[in-house]
């Protein structure tokens, strides 16, 4: 079979990742960029370059990535679902929830697939996570909590933290522990001198009845990309950072010291952290993207799923501008 014949719309920062993974995947061609600006992280090495996405989607496409900033994503792919060619588009999947709707709808009435860029899915600690509270290990689900906190990161210029950032957390959550949010509270900070949020801090529920905590800002000398999921047998810490997860169970063994058995409502078993292989998660997004356009079964980020973050992030955004809890 012929491999797979694909364009990348947006070289920037993370376009350039895609590019590089794109040109080692098996099964697929990358066979054009297009870019307003041009090559500026020269990493066409000798494709076509265009200026206009028109222009890359003539070139006879079966799939494309955009990953342009935020505020293109619905021009970009309903010209990609208007020629008939499959997308990924970065996260998140549109500005707000009524163009991720139309973006939805376009792929859904032209039969074609339509994946969102949530790397975090794919990341080897959440994988593990996701697979180990599917098959029970942690009981009953209490609670969720994640911090992803670091310093500004001059690429993003058109959103806030909830957008670029806080959607990575919201879609995990939902994703490894399967269940939606139902309402969600937050309080946001402007520090930085910009129109949008650049520190927030949300607290949720499931509709599985966990509570969820989620402190997100590009404010921190502190780099934190973790996830911790608490439940009746014990925690589960996912770092993203280093890939790597760790239990901590509830201990069965009694507490002798009065003093310290008094002040705890569980005591403390042992600490496991596991072992597993480790692939990049950006190259495992691509592989499940490359299978689901070739009909075979896999695990992608669907526009739907897309859809429902969009709604939970606008939500968040209500919440901190009204500071009232919004159900969803």
């Amino acid at each position: 079979m012929a491999d797979l014949k694909v364009g990348l719309a947006g070289v920037g920062m993370m376009g350039r990742h895609h590019a590089r993974v794109l040109k080692s995947l098996d099964g697929v061609e990358l066979v054009g960029i297009a870019d307003a600006a041009g090559d500026k992280h020269g990493v066409a090495g000798g494709l076509p370059v265009h200026q206009e996405f028109d222009d890359l989607l003539a070139m006879g496409l079966d799939s494309v990535v955009i990953a342009v900033p935020t505020g293109l994503h619905e021009e970009f792919a309903l010209k990609a679902a208007a020629a008939g060619v499959s997308a990924l588009i970065e996260k998140p999947l549109a500005p707000n929830p009524e163009s991720a709707e139309r973006v939805t709808k376009a792929f859904a009435d032209a039969g074609l697939v339509g994946a969102v860029g949530h790397i975090e899915r794919y990341n080897p600690a959440l994988q593990q996570l996701r697979a180990r509270l599917a098959q029970g290990d942690l009981g009953e689900m209490y609670q969720v909590v994640t911090r992803r906190q670091g310093p500004f990161p001059a690429r993003i210029a058109d959103v806030g933290v909830v957008k670029d950032l806080a959607t990575h957390d919201i879609d995990l959550t939902a994703w490894v522990t399967q269940s939606d949010f139902a309402t969600v509270a937050a309080q946001s900070g402007f520090r930085s001198g910009r129109e949008h949020e650049d520190l927030i801090a949300i607290t949720g529920r499931l509709r599985n009845d966990a509570v969820t905590s989620h402190l997100v800002n590009w404010l921190s000398p502190i780099k934190e990309r973790v996830s911790v999921v608490t439940g009746e047998r014990g925690a589960f810490v996912a770092d993203t950072l280093t890939a790597d997860l760790t239990f901590y169970a509830n201990g069965t063994v009694q507490t002798e010291w009065d003093s310290v058995a008094e002040f705890r409502g569980v005591s403390e078993g042992d600490m496991i952290r596991y072992s597993f292989p480790k692939a990049e998660p950006l190259k495992t997004e691509h592989e499940n993207f490359r299978d689901a356009v070739l009909g075979k079964d896999a695990d992608i980020v669907t526009m739907e799923q897309g859809l429902a973050t969009v709604r939970v992030a606008d939500a968040v955004l209500e919440s901190s501008r009204t500071r009232q809890a919004v159900e969803l």
